[in-house]
């Protein structure tokens, strides 16, 4: 995620497709230089015809294929794919709850709605179910009681503790 001082931007989502975004950013981020997501989020808004979930749920293993080998976008496929899943959760949720929002503010803690999206959307964790929140404007913990529960890189109170492999 990137690291500023001031936090990322915050947005008012104005459609599915601004929430798709945001949340595909942070799928795509996971794992790989936030700088590289940023050069390459323009062809990738413009490859996913700017985040429509509806276009984005419909691609077909061949449009996929297409997009794994388009330079405009970072080319996992593995996250295209999970962007493809991701889109077709987010239209059930927003037709279950009447919208995507009401759906958000359906939890009773911040904790709960984590824990709901980690489980519900591929390729998200912890660290891009917060920055997704925040970016998008919902009620989130600060940075520094958001750290001090989930510390990144499986470090934080609520996180497994690593094995030694002796």
């Amino acid at each position: 995620m990137p690291q500023m001082e001031e936090g990322p931007k915050k947005i008012k989502p104005k459609g599915l497709a601004d929430y798709l975004d945001v949340l595909t950013r942070a799928v795509f981020q996971s794992g790989i230089s936030w700088r590289v997501v940023e050069a390459k989020w323009p062809g990738t808004t413009e490859a996913l015809d700017g985040f429509d979930p509806e276009h984005v749920a419909d691609l077909s293993p061949v449009d996929v294929d297409a997009l794994a080998a388009d330079t405009r976008l970072i080319r996992n496929r593995a996250k295209i794919e999970a962007t493809v899943q991701n889109a077709e959760t987010m239209l059930e949720l927003d037709r279950a709850h009447g919208s995507f929002k009401k759906y958000l503010r359906s939890f009773p803690t911040y904790d709960a709605l984590q824990t709901d999206l980690v489980k519900r959307f591929k390729f998200l964790g912890n660290t891009g179910a917060y920055w997704f929140l925040y970016v998008v404007g919902e009620q989130t913990p600060s940075h520094e009681e958001w750290m001090a529960t989930y510390k990144p890189e499986g470090m934080g109170a609520k996180a497994r503790p690593r094995r030694s492999k002796a």
